[in-house]
């Protein structure tokens, strides 16, 4: 639920690890993710585009596949919000199990000027995949999600290069393993590298156990191809 897509020519790597806290047992720990990669595939300011891959360790069926496409806010009009759709979580079905999750999602966001940034919108995915502990399908729902950032970063002529803290925080509804939501903050050790950490909680917990926290490494890469397009 991010008002952000990857720059034309840019890969981004990331690491996240869900790990349990003052628990007998580690066993409630999600599989690490490394995201490998997501790259910008369109060369235009008005209208944006990234695919990547998940790859999600010691599974059976770890690959998985995302895609967004969208316009920036002001890009085709002055206070245009900024507009997407997508799908994340998409697989196969495999015998032992499910990776067909196929989640298409919309994403309609603002930027309210020192509040920060709001951004809201539905989800629905594969009925036969996105169920509850009981079985019961669950796959509509709704996910919001809010960011702000703190002490900037600024260049020697004083303009602002980017927040060094961004406090984020996000809600998926639905009884499903995707259901429940978290807050943290990032640290950007660069405008290229930041880490997140913050907790997480569920609301099926039949699925997902208890609440964890969440500690995520970003990269971007330098841009690799299309480089002076934008």
């Amino acid at each position: 639920m991010t008002l952000d897509f990857q720059s034309y020519g840019v890969f981004h790597l990331g690491i996240d690890n869900y790990f349990v806290v003052r628990q007998a047992s580690p066993s409630g720990a999600f599989p690490t993710d490394f995201t490998a990669p997501t790259v910008g595939v369109l060369p235009f300011k008005r209208l944006q585009m990234e695919v990547g891959v998940d790859y999600f360790a010691n599974t059976d069926h770890p690959w998985l596949f995302n895609a967004k496409i969208g316009a920036p806010e002001n890009s085709w009009f002055r206070g245009q919000p900024a507009l997407a759709v997508g799908i994340f979580d998409a697989g196969k079905k495999f015998r032992t199990n499910r990776a067909d999750y196929d989640i298409a999602y919309g994403v309609v966001g603002k930027s309210l000027g020192p509040v920060g940034r709001l951004s809201a919108g539905p989800y629905i995915g594969n009925h036969a995949a996105l169920v509850s502990s009981s079985g019961k399908p669950a796959n509509v729902g709704v996910m919001v999600a809010y960011d702000h950032g703190f002490a900037p970063k600024r260049d020697q002529k004083g303009a602002v290069e980017f927040n060094r803290l961004v406090f984020a925080a996000d809600y998926a509804s639905g009884r499903n393993f995707i259901g429940g939501g978290g807050a943290g903050f990032y640290y950007f050790f660069t405008k290229d590298i930041s880490l997140l950490v913050g907790p997480t909680f569920f609301n099926d917990q039949g699925i997902n156990g208890k609440w964890k926290i969440s500690a995520q490494l970003d990269i971007n890469l330098p841009q690799l191809f299309g480089r002076g397009r934008h």
